[in-house]
């Protein structure tokens, strides 16, 4: 269990446990509240209420409250990158949606990671948590995720998301080849159509929400381009709709391939979302992959970096491109 320390200095002396506790720790109101009502607070080894003041040497103890998630275990393969009593860091295979939904109840890697977690308190390795994703990915796209171990954890990256300082940087594969070396798609993004799972550009005054996608080129083969993408928002599908509607969509992506996420549903006369079709002989999902990833540590404030390499099935489509 993550504990946050703070020994009482003789400037500090006087003053409350909790106007320490603020001061010290980036607590949210909702955080305290359930650290107040759990005895989490500990002065000098005793659960102590956060009105009692503080003498010099005293040490205040914070321990995080004890949760854990209740979803299925399931023999779903997790690829850690690393991990600590208070993240993780995985990267995701695809084909496996990232959490249970309503169409999909089971079969996720929020599954997979209750599995591992009920092996890893079994061996004494590890202790149980909640599982609270940080960034999520579509279910066909690869590559480095967050998992926080307890919600203030989370807030602490999310804080970091807000103000620009998680550096996330992803590959593709696109059909075309991209012109310039480098630039930014800066592009509103929305849902044209509520209940519809697609989204695509549309104004702010229709409800688009800001979003910035920089690109730099890395290779160009055959009509193709191997694209790094640099994210400065993180819009559900926004690098596959940035890079189709700029006319560049990525290769295997079945909804946005031709410049129209409605395209499918359309010509097929098909009402409903279809997320098996097929769209490129050379690979079945969107070539699309997570491949870096930087944050500062939630707990320690350590600077964390994350590259994976480039996932086997693309690699394969990289040289089958190049070798037509």
């Amino acid at each position: 269990m993550t504990e946050f320390r703070h020994i009482v200095t003789e400037e500090e002396a006087g003053r409350s446990v909790k106007e320490l506790m603020r001061q010290h720790f980036t607590f949210s109101s909702r955080l305290m509240t359930k650290l107040k009502f759990q005895n989490l607070v500990f002065l000098n080894g005793e659960p102590m209420p956060g009105w009692v003041p503080t003498a010099c040497g005293d040490e205040i103890v914070v321990k995080m409250p004890e949760e854990t998630s209740d979803f299925e275990a399931e023999d779903i393969p997790i690829d850690v990158v690393f991990e600590d009593k208070d993240i993780l860091v995985l990267n995701k295979q695809p084909w496996v949606a990232v959490h249970p939904t309503k169409g999909k109840p089971n079969h996720t890697i929020a599954n997979g990671l209750m599995k591992k977690m009920q092996d890893d308190a079994a061996a004494g390795t590890g202790d149980p948590y909640k599982i609270r994703f940080v960034n999520r990915l579509d279910m066909n796209t690869s590559g480095l995720m967050i998992v926080a171990k307890s919600g203030f954890a989370q807030e602490e990256i999310i804080k970091q998301m807000r103000k620009n300082q998680v550096e996330k940087k992803y590959i593709a594969v696109v059909t075309g080849e991209i012109p310039e070396e480098e630039g930014t798609i800066d592009l509103p993004l929305g849902r044209p159509f509520p209940d519809e799972v697609e989204r695509w550009v549309l104004p702010e005054e229709e409800g688009g929400q800001p979003s910035v996608t920089h690109f730099r080129v890395l290779e160009r083969f055959n009509g193709h381009t191997l694209v790094e993408l640099k994210l400065e928002t993180g819009r559900t599908h926004q690098i596959r709709i940035h890079l189709s509607y700029i006319g560049y969509p990525i290769v295997g992506d079945h909804l946005y391939c031709h410049g129209d996420p409605f395209e499918y549903r359309r010509v097929h006369n098909m009402p409903e979302y279809v997320h098996e079709e097929r769209v490129s002989p050379y690979i079945d999902r969107q070539a699309l992959h997570a491949r870096y990833l930087a944050f500062r540590h939630p707990v320690t404030k350590e600077m964390l970096s994350f590259e994976t390499e480039i996932p086997q099935d693309i690699q394969q489509l990289i040289a089958v491109l190049k070798s037509i």
